[in-house]
């Protein structure tokens, strides 16, 4: 059996790590299991991309669409059509797709119209905002996959809402999370540890790259400056994604408590966010990882497809409400955080999981 793995953007290569090492140990078992790693290239920032194949140990890419950047309908036409080669060249028996980037959905379109079975990880998950392109993605690729592995029991009874068969749903863990525990020991400081003589819960991280929080200079500046008022005792450290950075640069926001930095490599980024007092992000994963390492969590959007970091875990949604971040923020100071829990299954072994039950599936 080969499976074609879709690698694009840098969530992704979190979730493929486990994935490549749980086939490469079936493999060492006898199985007749194979991969072939293709990169679109959605992401193309050395720190975006490049650092994570070496932070987390994967294996070069056998393919490399080199795609870039461009708009929504520019990525995913250049993914399409160099995805489309990559099949017509390379045989495969399954396409696995992960998470909700650009990349998956345009590659499973591609693999279903070729006639390839797919198998989608995080499926299932929705924030019923049609607003964000993630959200669109995640719905026209569960419409299409065949093998679908969630995060949560939830994420399966919404697959089984919208009426996929039970016998092709699996409810398996979370493979994030599996990075995190494999790799949590290896978290190292960056640099500006030292030079802005951080401590361990007296600083902050935040990540910002929404569309609603980012792509509207007025709105992004009433944000920052909020937050960095918000925060006067604590530095925030800003690593700056490249969509952030555009909209930076011709803005004056210049605040004695907020630190912009490049973006990180994921066990520098990772040491930061276990180690800080609070995260402000617009991110899914982010929210994921905090609630794992038990990090009070300010969510800068108005909906999540991860819910459960909210009712289980260190996670409180506030969107860009002036109002909501005053509160959180004053809950955050109190001390009257939400402790958390970790969900069900959320254990480092979901990579596992599923190869296991593709190996039954395909009865290797």
């Amino acid at each position: 059996m080969i499976i074609t793995i879709i690698a694009g953007a840098r969530p992704n290569f979190m979730k493929i790590a486990p994935i490549i090492e749980a086939i490469q140990k079936k493999q060492s078992e006898g199985v007749n299991i194979h991969y072939q790693l293709v990169h679109t290239g959605q992401h193309y920032d050395k720190n975006l991309s490049a650092s994570f194949f070496e932070d987390l140990n994967i294996p070069l890419p056998d393919l490399n669409l080199n795609v870039k950047s461009g708009t929504q309908a520019e990525q995913t036409a250049a993914i399409m059509i160099g995805f489309e080669k990559v099949l017509a060249d390379n045989a495969t028996d399954l396409v696995m797709v992960v998470g909700d980037v650009t990349s998956t959905m345009a590659c499973t379109i591609v693999a279903k119209k070729a006639g390839i079975r797919v198998a989608h990880i995080e499926a299932g998950i929705r924030s019923g905002d049609l607003s964000m392109p993630e959200e669109i993605n995640r719905i026209v690729t569960d419409s299409l996959t065949d093998y679908f592995f969630t995060t949560t029991p939830q994420a399966s009874k919404t697959l089984e809402h919208l009426g996929a068969s039970t016998d092709h749903i699996f409810f398996v863990g979370n493979v994030m999370i599996d990075t995190l525990r494999k790799h949590e020991g290896r978290f190292k400081q960056h640099e500006l540890w030292q030079r802005l003589q951080l401590e361990p819960q007296k600083y902050i991280v935040m990540t910002l790259h929404r569309p609603s929080n980012v792509d509207e200079e007025s709105q992004l500046t009433a944000l920052i400056t909020q937050l960095t008022a918000l925060a006067k005792n604590y530095p925030i450290i800003f690593p700056v994604h490249p969509r952030t950075k555009k909209l930076l640069e011709g803005l004056s926001l210049n605040f004695e408590n907020l630190h912009y930095v490049a973006p990180l490599g994921y066990l520098e980024f990772n040491y930061l966010v276990k180690h800080a007092f609070a995260v402000l992000t617009d991110s899914g994963g982010i929210t994921e990882e905090t609630t794992v390492m038990h990090v009070p969590c300010i969510t800068l959007r108005n909906s999540t497809e991860r819910p459960e970091t909210c009712t289980l875990g260190t996670n409180v949604l506030v969107g860009n409400n002036s109002d909501k971040i005053t509160n959180a923020f004053e809950k955050l100071v109190s001390g009257d955080w939400p402790k958390g829990t970790i969900p069900e299954l959320w254990d480092g072994q979901a990579a596992e999981r599923i190869i296991n039950h593709l190996v039954e599936i395909y009865k290797l």
